[in-house]
């Protein structure tokens, strides 16, 4: 049987890198692209070894050139935290415009079946809750997260566009809050924000009240559900991410109790357009998908917590927006 081939963009990346190992360890011949503007390349060195895996350091806002046949193409290039997009604004936009046109492009040329990476963030600061895969957001599109939110909910309607005037095979993904191994800390993101505070003896940092939720999940159980979502006939969008709730006031609680730190949480103000709630709706996830969140938060954290401990003492300093931390 002839080795199928996939093509991942956004390859060195958290959730890229991930799924490069799924798909190695399924069989399929992995083409990993990166552009490495957020991405790091020791996400997927121990793969550079591999006969199956290879790697291209490209742009996707530029002309996309691949060799030879492809089964598939995963759409995973995009800034994904509040500091990335805010500091690239401009190429948080072209990933999702013109990216996504080269790769259709690249799928139609292939008859490759190709699945993007969409959000929650489509959703906005959602008046529906849960979210709803039928429910079209609340998203301010000149705010400061305009360039994220916007580029997805482009993304998303490019992509149908090319499924029903080309009959190409599309799937989209609107994934949620996921953590684990890989995840940068210090990008904004509000997990490895407080893993980063704790391991440096700060007080963690929360916006509003603390009263604003998400839902976490465990990065094993979403790159599943995407294995699957690929595979299925679902062209519509799917939501992928755990329901269970937490408010951030009761997971910097969590957090600290995890690491056995003794900070305190201190609150400031909320940044514009922060959505107030995140919880998916997965009811069509587990219909069509039979899939669900296996991994507990609680087993999940402790997993994601031992790599942050392992990094080194310049990683745990290191930070996107150039700001120095006090060294203990």
């Amino acid at each position: 049987m002839t080795q199928k081939r996939v093509l991942i963009t956004g390859a060195a990346g958290f959730l890229g890198s991930h799924l490069c190992d799924r798909f190695i360890k399924e069989g399929y011949h992995v083409i990993g692209m990166d552009n490495l503007i957020t991405g790091d390349l020791h996400n997927i060195e121990h793969l550079f070894k591999l006969e199956h895996f290879e790697f291209y350091h490209h742009d996707v806002s530029k002309f996309v050139h691949v060799p030879g046949k492809l089964d598939y193409i995963l759409h995973f290039a995009s800034p994904a935290s509040p500091i990335d997009y805010l500091k690239i604004p401009i190429q948080t936009l072209k990933v999702g415009s013109l990216g996504i046109h080269n790769l259709l492009g690249l799928a139609k040329q292939k008859s490759a079946r190709l699945l993007i990476a969409s959000t929650s963030e489509v959703y906005g600061d959602p008046q529906v809750h849960p979210q709803t895969e039928d429910y079209w957001g609340n998203v301010n599109p000149v705010g400061p997260r305009g360039v994220y939110d916007e580029a997805k909910r482009f993304q998303e309607a490019m992509t149908m566009a090319y499924h029903t005037y080309h009959g190409l095979e599309t799937r989209i993904v609107r994934i949620f809050n996921t953590y684990g191994p890989r995840m940068r800390l210090n990008d904004g993101r509000v997990l490895p924000a407080f893993i980063g505070q704790a391991l440096r003896g700060e007080d963690l940092t929360a916006f509003g009240d603390g009263s604003q939720t998400r839902s976490f999940c465990y990065v094993d159980d979403l790159v599943e559900g995407i294995y699957r979502l690929l595979l299925s006939d679902c062209a519509d969008p799917v939501n992928i991410g755990n329901p269970d709730e937490i408010t951030i006031k009761d997971f910097a609680e969590e957090i600290i109790k995890l690491t056995g730190t003794d900070q305190k949480i201190i609150f400031k103000p909320l940044p514009t357009d922060d959505p107030k709630q995140r919880q998916p709706d997965i009811t069509k996830a587990r219909a069509i998908l039979g899939w669900e969140p296996k991994v507990s938060r609680a087993e999940g954290l402790k997993i994601t917590y031992e790599y942050f401990k392992s990094l080194s003492k310049e990683k745990l300093y290191e930070d996107p927006l150039g700001r120095e931390f006090t060294k203990k």
